[in-house]
């Protein structure tokens, strides 16, 4: 069986220049990066009647994934092969999953964007605009300091930490400046991966240059001796920052096998960020196709809340259809089968499991919407498995299909096509709470509509925090829960649809230029590690520039 990277690399590639003609991008808007990657100048979009927007979720994942990313472009190559002007809107992986465990988000087989390759390790350089712009404030912070402290920072309160785009736990805790007085003043900080940066959840939800430049400005770097903020504003951190920042800010236009345009920006992680590609992209998007697909990670209780409740909600976005992503496989693992006997028929387990699936069915309709679920389909996936699940729909009126994009890419989601299709509304979709109700009104409704959660729990940290935030009017902003991708809980390990669990709020940090309170809950890392067997130690380049071992 061929591997992921064997069969882009065997698949001929349209010019970058016709995908954008097949787009309706005119060729001023368009910045080639070679000849199949492009940067797109959105002012060209401005003033097209929008198209209709399309959700892909997903349920609570096996640690491989269950192929959300590849069932979503399958499905748009499938709406194209029906003949609507559709494209899908995706985020850009982080070369933490690609060196380490999950894989990249180009999809899968023969539902991928591509060049898969560039888009999987560097594409067109936003990580590394976003690394720099991110850790240029961590810089001007620390020079501030160390050259008089004119607005009394507080070194020990501090909150921004430099970033770097690799799993890397012995970077979760540092102390920077040591050597003497020339090397600075002493602290103790830590990384986190740029994926959960809050420059790359700035570039999410910009939405023009000067709305960057702004959000920049009012980034909370730490406290004053006299516990007052600091933002990077008063730093006159803003203007670098999104110099460094204004050709990232441009969506990347590239292509699926199918030869569907494919808008890919932006890479928030879901589980310690806002999942979502930017708004920017899913806007252009919009401007240029009929429908489009666009994606938000993980599980309902993760990507899709914070869709509805944060990206749709500063983005003015309306939702006319949702398609929830599950396979077999995730509901034998949410009724406890171990990873290494997924494989094997257990219709029993899949009873079990299938609990995990009804509730995102559930989560999804709180924000307005009746969503269709896709059975992403492996070859392990038994006859008798595959009737019970369907049984299951049709006993609840749940709108499903299967679909075999890995194995025949837009051929294999034609049914699953029109159905979405005949499920499209006119987008009533809605945010879950009202901000202004204050942050633990906000987490509290989180907790038990999305999570089932019968209480919240607040860290002595986390309670001192709080009052932070509303000594300094943070309390009204939108609620960014970092939580595990495994449970509805905050425990990894409690699988399924478990309820009248605790959430454990640890840490409550403002992300004031992005517009959300960051909630830190259970163990979640900021800055994850390696596997023991990472996937970096497979991948190889040949003497003429072929990369191998990438999926």
């Amino acid at each position: 069986m061929s591997t992921d990277v064997e069969i882009a690399q065997a698949h001929s590639l349209e010019p970058i220049t016709d995908i954008a003609a097949k787009a309706g991008v005119p060729g001023e808007a368009l910045i080639p990066y070679g000849r199949h990657m492009a940067k797109v100048d959105t002012s060209h979009a401005e003033g097209a009647q929008p198209g209709k927007l399309v959700l892909v979720t997903g349920v609570s994942p096996t640690p491989a994934g269950e192929g959300k990313s590849t069932v979503l472009i399958g499905l748009t190559d499938a709406m194209a092969r029906l003949g609507h002007n559709a494209m899908v809107a995706l985020r850009e992986p982080s070369l933490g999953p690609v060196m380490g465990i999950k894989g990249g988000a180009a999809g899968g087989g023969y539902s991928q964007v591509v060049p898969m390759e560039n888009i999987n390790l560097h594409f067109t350089g936003d990580f590394h605009a976003i690394t720099s712009a991110n850790n240029t404030l961590a810089a001007l912070i620390d020079n501030h300091i160390h050259q008089g402290n004119e607005l009394g920072i507080d070194p020990r309160r501090v909150t921004w930490q430099r970033c770097l785009d690799v799993n890397d736990r012995s970077l979760r805790s540092v102390v920077t400046g040591l050597g003497g007085p020339a090397n600075g003043v002493p602290a103790q900080t830590g990384f986190t991966i740029t994926a959960a940066s809050e420059i790359m959840a700035i570039l999410g939800l910009a939405t023009d240059l000067e709305d960057l430049k702004r959000r920049l400005a009012a980034i909370t770097i730490g406290l004053t001796y006299d516990k007052r903020p600091v933002t990077a504003g008063d730093l006159d951190a803003q203007g670098a920052m999104a110099a460094l920042l204004k050709e990232a800010i441009k969506p990347n236009l590239a292509q699926t096998l199918g030869g569907t345009p494919a808008f890919i920006h932006g890479g928030p992680f879901a589980n310690i960020a806002h999942g979502c590609n930017t708004l920017i992209a899913t806007r252009t998007a919009m401007n240029y196709a009929d429908i489009v697909l666009t994606e938000a990670g993980f599980g309902s209780d993760l990507g899709a809340e914070k869709f509805f409740d944060i990206k749709a909600r500063y983005g003015g976005l309306d939702v006319a259809g949702a398609v929830v992503v599950a396979t077999i496989r995730s509901m034998k693992y949410n009724a406890g089968v171990p990873k290494d006997r997924l494989t094997e028929e257990n219709v029993d387990a899949v009873r079990e499991g299938i609990v995990n699936l009804e509730r995102h069915v559930e989560n999804v309709a709180k924000f307005g919407m009746t969503p269709v679920v896709a059975i992403n389909l492996f070859t392990s996936d038994t006859d008798a498995e595959r009737a019970f699940v369907r049984d299951w729909a049709a006993e609840r009126g749940v709108a499903l299909e299967e679909c075999e994009v890995w194995a025949k890419g837009g051929e294999g989601a034609l049914d699953l096509a029109r159905t979405v299709l005949d499920n499209l509304g006119e987008g009533t979709s809605h945010p879950l709470y009202d901000p202004a109700d204050g942050v633990e009104n906000s987490i509290a409704t989180i907790a038990r509509e999305i999570y089932r959660a019968e209480s919240v729990q607040y860290s002595v940290n986390a309670k001192k925090d709080l009052q932070t935030l509303k000594d300094n009017g943070f309390d009204t902003l939108p609620v960014c829960v970092s939580k595990t991708q495994y449970s509805f809980s905050d425990e990894p390990t409690l699988l399924g649809a478990p309820e009248g669990h605790t959430l454990h709020v640890r840490k409550l940090i403002p992300r004031t230029g992005a517009g959300f309170v960051l909630a830190l809950t259970g163990d979640v890392m900021t800055m994850p590690g390696l596997p023991k067997k990472p996937a970096a130690n497979n991948i190889d380049v040949d003497e003429t520039g072929v990369v191998s071992g990438l999926f």
